[in-house]
């Protein structure tokens, strides 16, 4: 039986800590906290568990902290965890007969994350496999009989355990003020993070938000070696942007770039929520059954089903209520 190291980071998880820790803690052969700062009981509670409880300074790196915290751990595997998310008792015994027949060979499990829609500031999907469990020592091998190569892939096993996620308080304004600090420190923003970024920003940003992370996205259009990806996500920020500040030139020069490729049902709905603002209800219905109907999201799900539906039935029922007061 392969040896797991829980590994996790903490800030203030007094109300959550605990309901993780006893769903895993008899499964996992150590347990590793690193706190950033609480000022609550978490690191209390923390050190009923485990005395492998670290302070660490926060840094507004998630990835530094977690290696800070990956990098004490001795067993074979690290399961990373975080405060707000629990196995229930059926994935408990999942866990158990996982790590009882893992095969060596195994370097990363995914585990289904389950959130449910109303708590997700991120994800389009109630459950997505995410890295949960990941060799931490890797042997490299040779591979190919000839022209040998070193095998740099990592072998991952999708398995059906199923991650109960659970937040408390809505992280969406903690990550989306760490992507603003992040551009503004003078980093490019990956991929992945340019995608998460605008993802968030759709999912669960303010308007202020939108204004914030506008320099980001005007940055992607003039940045070279950016993707088609990166720009139409750019593009439909930037429409948002402008529709809040009514740039109209702005608003329009973005949605039509969009348009010259593949519209997107966020820019299709952008459409639509301005011509429902200025009384167009007629045009803003044909833009929300184009982003129901003809297009895609890229960002936001929503975009393609109940923000456009929604759309339609406002936009059908004060049209219906002029009608009927018409003299």
């Amino acid at each position: 039986m392969v040896t797991m190291s829980l590994c996790m980071i903490v800030k203030n998880e007094e109300k959550v800590l605990r309901r993780c820790l006893d769903s895993l803690s008899d499964i996992a052969d150590e347990i590793i906290i690193a706190d950033t700062g609480s000022s609550d009981s978490t690191k209390d509670i923390a050190l009923e568990y485990t005395s492998n409880v670290y302070d660490f300074q926060w840094t507004g790196d998630f990835a530094e902290a977690r290696n800070f915290v990956s990098s004490k751990a001795t067993k074979d595997y690290i399961y990373t965890a975080d405060a707000d998310e629990y196995l229930d008792d059926e994935n408990r015994e999942k866990l158990k007969r996982l790590k009882s027949i893992l095969l060596p060979e195994i370097e990363i499990v995914q585990m289904l994350y389950c959130t449910p829609p109303e708590l997700s500031t991120v994800y389009n999907f109630e459950k997505e496999h995410r890295v949960k469990l990941y060799k931490r020592i890797r042997n490299f091998t040779w591979i190919d009989p000839i022209h040998e190569t070193l095998r740099i892939d990592p072998v991952v096993f999708d398995s059906d355990i199923e991650i109960q996620h659970r937040p408390e308080s809505n992280h969406a304004p903690r990550d989306l003020e760490a992507m603003a600090a992040l551009f503004q420190s003078g980093r490019r923003l990956s991929k992945k993070m340019h995608h998460m970024y605008a993802m968030e920003l759709f999912r669960s940003g303010s308007d202020n938000d939108f204004c914030r992370a506008a320099p980001a996205f005007m940055q992607t259009m003039e940045q070279d070696g950016r993707s088609m990806d990166e720009v139409k996500e750019a593009l439909c920020v930037l429409a948002r942007y402008y529709r809040i500040k009514n740039d109209l030139s702005g608003f329009f020069t973005n949605v039509l770039k969009d348009a010259v490729t593949e519209p997107s049902a966020e820019t299709c709905c952008e459409l639509g929520m301005y011509f429902e603002n200025t009384g167009n209800y007629n045009e803003a219905i044909i833009w929300y059954e184009n982003a129901l109907t003809e297009t895609e999201s890229i960002l936001d799900i929503r975009t393609s089903g109940e923000i456009p539906q929604n759309g339609i039935e406002r936009c059908q029922l004060k049209i219906d209520t002029n009608t009927a007061y018409k003299p």
